[in-house]
């Protein structure tokens, strides 16, 4: 038997084929480097590693590698049956060698015939095999290098083991390189010592999660994160985890067991040394297992029983348990060791061993109510209402992974149809609100409706289905909006503003009026928030002030949004955060909330509300944009693609999909641009999403004005809210009123660039936001009243903070610095069209930054980089960078100054490219390089 290639492999052997050694591009440079950089420099290497980690794999690799530079690869692998005859793998090694076996001198010949069993006679001395065998890979090498490689060494027969032993200390001279491959803490006939050994480590959590991704694409993320922790990086472990699971498991349909079941291969590999412990160390180890806290504690009730010690000890002295007897603590060596004492115990003594850990856990009720459903295998009320506490209280601290299988047990206790209905129910909705998994929302619906039709009216039961129905394959606004709204009105709440299910009903109906983007849909939002008594949460009239008709109400929220904001600590509920910072984003006060929406986003990364983190990614990629950091909002762009597609939550893809698309547009990449938003567009039509066209819209219109085709800029800008109106229900209409302004004047349209500039003033929304007070002064200086413009200009240059807003702002500098050339004020004209380009560069808006260098060199001045000599700081850019060089954090350093964070940030992002450099930590060389009195 001989190493086969990779493409041989087949795919379940250790995550090779046919997808590439995943994840071992390191451990390949490494091995193939000690071997020797191109061919083999006679040297010697012993791999060793856990069952399954993929050492047979790598071997294949290696071999595949030094094949390509040019060596001989002699492979031989041990067989357990094959173990006790003497020289089977020096067959397996040389066969390929056969050939040269009648052109050795005699002696040699025939001991290499009569070893290997082509002859008749005795078995020749092992010395002298050993001779024969190196002279004839000697003169094999002679030609070109040899390696020689073996697996599985500790099965390797004990002749076979000496003669390659002596081979593998040959002098670099001979080129012949030895690799071989053994698990880890297994004893070989070779003598190992003296030669360098390499452990195998598992694959990271990087390359598990792409293998087991390329292999089960299907798993759902809560099914692959068990998978990956059970398997603990393990190839082997990793394909075969999820053989065992049914569909419905693997798609998170159907609960898993508290330790994942065994395929059978990881049965063959970890159960024989659990079967083979006394019977007494099997119930200990069973107890622990399904107790899954480590807690020796659970031992407790027999420790009276002076076998106890010793059946454990039976288990800690065969490699299984490790025990901390200092702070009474019990670990196994590998989560599969846990799984297989549960596969070799029977349903009786499962049912035992729960029995027994309720009691113990008397004191924990969700723990209590846990065992005694795992304990109970007919419907029992008592245990499902306890199961049901249990569920509410999971809910509650933030684990609704648990609270759903706390639940769904409950409702399979459940003798009641509509005690099962409802807490399906109740399942299926955290599915949809906090785990993410949208299919399995789907199945516990489904279920609740089978045992309980008259739930589908419920609250609980109309914003699961709007959820399902939304990230469907065709759901629209339409149903998902009327499906809420008849909830809402039928429902026997009494419109109670403190009813937490009402409340996120609302929230939910807010959502798809946003999304929907009518003024029918919002009237109808709006009928029902009034009904809400004494009042409606802040949160609610906020966001529907703020973000429905922001153009006509959204001064009236900014005091709501106040009180919001002024009570909205760290740590507060995901939900609630995200429910306040909605009406944040038209007063472009995002900024305020980057804080509490990055907690959002890390507690999603470790496993929290799924809906809230790709809600706060929303935000945070939002804020990047508009402040100026592009790099970063494209990179959290494709993290919330990547979690609505892991998690099927695809309903909100489209946001993430319109921020690619206005990043694309502001580099340059206009094709792109235009692509992603007629993805949105074809996307969102069908579905009645206008809320995405409109954002489509933006970001085409973005892309025109960059190409310097005003015509159509113009038209994608009309569609988004025609020339004198601010469109209804529209936030983007706020949004590009400046880019219509200025299409409209590049294409001769004054009369409607006026009309325009009159009505967003007449608005009010100046008022609304810092940022729409630049845009609103911008797009009238845009208008070419020329007496008028300089002053127009610079009103828009002094709205406070506009240096937040660094792209919106250059864009106004470029204008005036057009104007002031045309009018021939070239001096002027110079300054505000270095500082464009500047920014322009800085943020990587290539088109902008081409055309502020185009109306540089008509000025007769060609646009330079600075040196760190010519650099000229403020006062202020330098106090701001020697406290940052210091240490302390923009919070910090705003508290000193009086300046919010956001601003020092600001002032930061833009002093770095002036010292040439990229970061903080290199604020203390560059100011000390700086000239003196800079």
């Amino acid at each position: 038997m001989s190493l086969r290639s990779r493409a041989e492999r087949p795919a379940d052997a250790n995550g090779d084929a046919p997808y590439g050694l995943v994840g071992r591009a390191q451990q390949l440079q490494q091995i193939t480097a000690l071997l020797g950089p191109g061919t083999v420099e006679g040297r010697a290497l012993l791999l060793s590693g856990e069952p399954g980690v993929g050492k047979s794999a790598l071997l294949g690799e290696v071999a595949e590698v030094m094949a390509a530079t040019g060596a001989r690869v002699l492979s031989a692998a041990g067989v357990r049956s094959e173990a006790e005859l003497a020289y089977a793998g020096l067959h397996q090694l040389l066969f390929s060698l056969s050939d040269r076996y009648e052109h050795l001198p005699d002696p040699y010949r025939e001991a290499l015939r009569g070893a290997l069993g082509f002859g008749g006679g005795p078995v020749p001395d092992r010395t002298l095999v050993t001779d024969s065998v190196l002279f004839l890979l000697r003169r094999a090498a002679a030609e070109r290098p040899v390696l020689i490689v073996v697996d599985d060494l500790a099965w390797l027969d004990r002749a076979s083991s000496m003669v390659l032993d002596y081979v593998a200390r040959r002098p670099a001279s001979d080129r012949i390189g030895f690799l071989a491959a053994s698990r880890t803490g297994t004893g070989t006939f070779f003598e190992r010592a003296g030669l360098p050994e390499y452990e195998l480590p598992p694959l990271d959590h990087r390359a598990a999660t792409e293998l087991l991704g390329a292999h089960f694409p299907e798993l759902a993320v809560r099914v692959r994160d068990r998978v990956l922790a059970q398997a603990q990086g393990n190839p082997l472990v990793l394909l075969e985890l999820p053989t065992a699971l049914s569909g419905p498991q693997r798609g998170a349909l159907a609960d898993l067991p508290a330790a994942l079941p065994l395929s059978p291969r990881l049965r063959t590999l970890y159960t024989p040394q659990v079967s083979s412990l006394p019977a007494a160390s099997r119930r200990l180890l069973l107890l622990l297992a399904l107790d899954g806290t480590g807690d020796l504690g659970v031992l407790g009730t027999g420790s009276a029983d002076s076998g106890t010690p010793k059946a454990l000890a039976a288990a800690e002295s065969d490699g299984l348990i490790t025990v901390d007897a200092t702070n009474r603590r019990v670990a196994f060596r590998h989560p599969l060791i846990r799984a297989a004492v549960i596969e070799t115990s029977t349903l009786t003594e499962r049912c035992r061993s729960h029995r027994s850990l309720a009691e113990i856990r008397a004191e924990e009720p969700e723990r209590r109510a846990w065992h005694l459903g795992e304990a109970t295998l007919v419907p029992d009320e008592r245990v499902a209402a306890l199961l049901e506490t249990a569920g509410q209280g999971l809910a509650r601290r933030g684990d609704a992974a648990g609270a759903v299988a706390a639940l769904t047990r409950s409702a399979e206790l459940s003798p009641r149809p509509e005690d099962r209905g409802r807490r399906l129910t109740e399942a299926a909705y955290l599915e949809a609100h906090a785990t993410g998994e949208l299919r399995a929302a789907a199945e516990l619906l489904g279920g609740a409706r089978k045992a309980a039709p008259d739930l589908t009216g419920s609250l609980r039961t109309a914003t699961t289905a709007a959820l399902v129905l939304l990230n469907s394959g065709n759901g629209d606004v339409e149903t998902a909006h009327r499906l809420l709204v008849d909830a809402v009105e039928t429902g026997t709440h009494g419109y109670d503003a403190g009813d937490d299910t009402l409340v996120e009903a609302m929230h939910t109906l807010f959502l798809v009026c946003w999304c929907g983007g009518r003024a029918d849909l919002w009237d109808r939002f709006e009928t029902v928030l009034r009904r809400l008594k004494p009042a409606p949460p802040l949160s609610l009239s906020a966001c529907s002030r703020t973000l429905a008709e922001p153009a006509r109400t959204g001064a009236a929220g900014l005091k709501e949004l106040d009180s919001i904001l002024a009570g909205l600590p760290d740590g507060e509920d995901p939900g609630r955060i995200v429910h306040a910072t909605m009406a944040t984003v038209t007063p472009d006060r995002l900024a305020q909330v980057r804080d509490v929406s990055g907690h959002v986003v890390r507690e999603g990364r470790r496993g929290g509300p799924v809906r809230q983190y790709i809600r706060a990614l929303m935000n945070l990629c939002l804020d990047d944009f508009l402040i100026g950091r592009w790099e970063a909002a494209g990179t959290l762009a494709d993290e919330g693609l990547r979690i609505c597609e892991e998690h099927r939550y695809r309903f909100l893809s489209w946001y993430f999909h319109y921020i690619q698309a206005l990043l694309a547009a502001v580099h340059g990449r206009f094709e792109e641009s235009r692509a992603l938003a007629d993805r949105i567009t074809q996307w969102a039509v069908p579905r009645g999403v206008l809320g995405a066209v409109a954002c489509a819209g933006h970001a085409r219109v973005l892309a025109s004005l960059g190409e310097g085709d005003y015509e159509a800029a113009h038209h994608h800008a009309v569609a988004i809210s025609p020339a004198g109106h601010l469109a209804s229900h529209v936030p983007h209409a706020m949004w590009a009123c400046m880019d219509l302004v200025e299409a409209a004047v590049h294409t001769g349209r004054t009369a409607e660039a006026e009309v325009h500039v009159r009505a967003v003033r007449e608005s009010g929304i100046v008022s609304f936001s810092p940022r729409l007070a630049l845009l609103v002064e911008g797009s009238a200086a845009l208008v070419p009243l020329d007496d008028q413009a300089p002053e127009r200009f610079e009103q828009a240059l002094a709205v406070p903070g506009v240096e937040d807003w660094p792209f919106d702002l250059a864009r106004i500098r470029l204008a005036y610095g057009e104007h002031l050339r045309r009018m021939r004020s070239i001096t002027e004209a110079r300054a505000q069209l270095d500082a464009a380009a500047q920014a322009f560069e800085r943020l990587g808006a290539r088109p902008w930054a081409d055309r502020a260098a185009g109306e540089l060199r008509a000025t007769g001045r060609s646009r330079t980089r600075a040196t760190r000599d010519s650099v000229t700081l403020t006062a202020q850019e330098l106090e701001i960078a020697h406290l940052a060089a210091s240490g302390l954090t923009n919070k910090q350093i705003g508290e000193r100054l009086h300046l919010s964070p956001r601003t020092v940030g600001s002032h930061l992002y833009q002093l770095f490219p002036k010292l040439q450099i990229a970061s903080r930590a290199a604020l203390r060389d560059a100011l000390a390089a700086l000239p003196q009195g800079r």
